[in-house]
């Protein structure tokens, strides 16, 4: 899942790089005024709009017709863009020392939040690497005959042999097939990170890396410091669960496919990346009654397609308070994966002008995981509305895992109550049931975590330099098997590039915010089912129909980047500092059961 906002908007999340001076520029005399500043800033974020809505239009032209005239387009547009950027960031350098309104402070400030490349090539190069490794990442294929078409498989064939599939063998050969492919793109890789990191140092930054962890309104040490505590929160809550995953897949495949200690084999977990565990339900799932609110049968069996579960989860927000989607949404958006061309199939939302044209981009298929996934997607959306008339440096989340968060609290709130509501499911399964519940959601969130914070730890290393190309899959193993306590399936590749095996490290995305925004999704919905007046097992808490908590929502919503992130959070839950204490509160019951269930399997 991924969040694409407008290039001008996202000076406060995204790397972006600058252009010389303008000539206007360099030759200015006498000191700035304040009058001059507000005038800079005006025209700044006029111009950066008009660029941005350019950008992302080819953008989404690209990756809805991967053909190599729209990578050419869309790199063009991006070069224009960021070029913009960076000269109206050094330019904004001018005006750091003036009293300036509070707003206008935070916007230079926002704007200087970016590389500067003041080299024609290195801007060149940077925006033909990124194209490049977009598009091979979605033209992806592992072919068991190489050269022969008819044997090719694309991601999404080789997700749902991991998926599905109960046969070791085969399982590794679509991991191994899938992470073979990212190797093409290796030296594209390396090279974009030298070119981000003169960027980087060239605003000051150390390297790219300490730019991403300056973007959340402290120190970049202070940042890695905050993301290990919260780590360190909720790292027995994973622990128990990897213990009990470990003795279930070993009870399916055996003391040699999985250890009694050690990392275990990463083609197991039935996701190419190990990241989400849901896909091993039917060999974790509790014994005995447990509910089961997998709506993919109903979906099916009631035709609704697409639409309607857009159209589904469009109607929780409303019953928040919230406005309907504009027409256009419909209108625009790839909801279901076309024939006759390549396109990214990775789930996305997009703000395409920062005011209704929004969008999703996504090949929906008629699961409970897609259901969810465009509750998550729309959670983009009604933020980008949201804050739609914010002046334009104000139009993104408070800080980027707030975007991620949204969509995921309120996909907290579908819960059997809420499922039976628009019919998906019969009945309401008795709260003794929950056990199951709460492990598919563990299996989807709390595995999560250790994945979602150790990528940004190795693209920290590798921008800082401490990693070199020779040693990316060295570096990448040894964090997964200190994190996740997972391992390679094979021995690594001759420049094997596993990490470029993932959409996000292709596209350059940083990742840091879905680590947050897991963290985030459970403080909020905390705080908001106490808006609205629950007091039960948080677990069971909907929002659904809840205006009370609607409202206190769309008033965070509203407030953009405006305002440091921890006044956003302040503003919905009355906490300044994030805190994983609701997670481990919504998990409450299963940790129990999993350590009682770990001791007697040990025995």
């Amino acid at each position: 899942m991924f969040y694409q906002t407008k290039i001008a908007a996202a000076i406060a999340a995204i790397a972006m790089f600058n252009m010389p001076m303008t000539a206007e520029a360099a030759t200015k005399k006498g000191p700035p005024t304040v009058a001059e500043a507000e005038k800079f800033l005006k025209d700044a974020e006029a111009r950066l709009e008009k660029l941005g809505n350019t950008a992302q239009r080819a953008a989404w032209v690209y990756e809805t017709h991967i053909t190599d005239d729209t990578e050419a387009i869309a790199a063009q547009a991006n070069e224009q863009a960021i070029g913009a950027m960076g000269e109206i960031a050094l330019q904004a350098r001018r005006y750091n020392k003036l009293p300036l309104s509070a707003d206008n402070k935070r916007k230079l400030k926002l704007l200087q939040l970016s590389l500067s490349l003041s080299n024609d090539k290195d801007r060149e190069d940077y925006a033909k690497l990124s194209a490049q490794m977009n598009g091979a990442y979605g033209k992806g294929k592992y072919c068991k005959t190489p050269g022969d078409e008819s044997t090719c498989l694309n991601l999404g064939q080789l997700e749902a042999i991991l998926a599905k599939s109960r046969n070791p063998a085969e399982m590794k050969e679509a991991w191994l097939g899938w992470h073979q492919t990212a190797s093409s793109y290796k030296d594209s890789y390396a090279q974009y990170v030298e070119v981000s990191n003169k960027g980087a140092r060239e605003m000051g930054f150390a390297d790219t890396g300490a730019l991403w962890r300056s973007q959340y309104d402290m120190p970049p040490e202070a940042f890695a410091a905050e993301t290990e505590r919260l780590w360190q929160q909720v790292k027995p809550l994973y622990d128990s669960l990897h213990q009990y995953v470990r003795l279930k897949l070993q009870q399916t495949y055996g003391k040699d496919e999985v250890p009694d200690n050690g990392p275990i084999p990463a083609h197991l977990f039935g996701n190419m990346w190990s990241q989400g565990w849901e896909n091993l339900y039917p060999i974790v799932k509790p014994q005995g009654p447990a509910a089961n609110l997998d709506i993919a049968d109903t979906l099916k069996q009631k035709n609704i397609d697409a639409k309607a579960m857009t159209k589904m989860s469009e109607g929780f927000y409303t019953s928040l308070g919230m406005e309907a989607l504009p027409a256009s949404f419909y209108e625009r958006s790839q909801l279901t994966k076309p024939r006759d061309r390549e396109v990214v199939c990775h789930a996305s939302a997009w703000d395409v002008d920062g005011d209704k044209d929004v969008r999703i981009k996504m090949c929906i298929n008629q699961t409970t995981e897609d259901f969810l996934v465009i509750h998550h997607e729309l959670g983009h959306i009604y933020y980008d509305l949201a804050y739609r008339k914010q002046s334009p440096l104000f139009k993104g989340g408070a800080n980027d895992g707030f975007h991620e968060a949204i969509g995921d609290t309120v996909a907290l709130s579908v819960t059997p109550e809420y499922l039976h509501k628009l019919g998906l499911i019969k009945e309401v399964p008795d709260a003794s049931q929950d056990i199951g519940v709460l492990m598919d959601r563990a299996l989807q969130k709390v595995a999560f975590l250790p994945f979602a914070y150790l990528v940004d730890q190795w693209r920290w290393k590798v921008y800082a330099g401490q990693v070199k190309p020779a040693d990316y899959d060295k570096a990448w193993w040894e964090l997964r098997e200190k994190y996740q306590g997972v391992k390679r399936p094979a021995a690594s590749a001759a420049n094997g590039f596993d990490a470029g095996a993932k959409y996000h490290v292709a596209s350059d995305t940083p990742y840091a915010r879905y680590f947050l925004a897991t963290i985030l999704q459970f403080q909020l919905h905390r705080a908001l089912c106490r808006e609205a007046g629950y007091s039960g097992p948080l677990n069971r808490c909907s929002i659904y129909e809840n205006k009370a908590a609607g409202k206190k929502f769309q008033a965070m919503l509203e407030m953009g980047t405006s305002r440091p992130w921890n006044e956003a959070l302040k503003a919905v839950s009355g906490e300044e500092k994030l805190d994983a204490t609701a997670m481990l509160d919504y998990f409450a019951p299963l940790k129990t059961w999993l350590d009682a269930q770990n001791k007697a399997m040990v025995k």
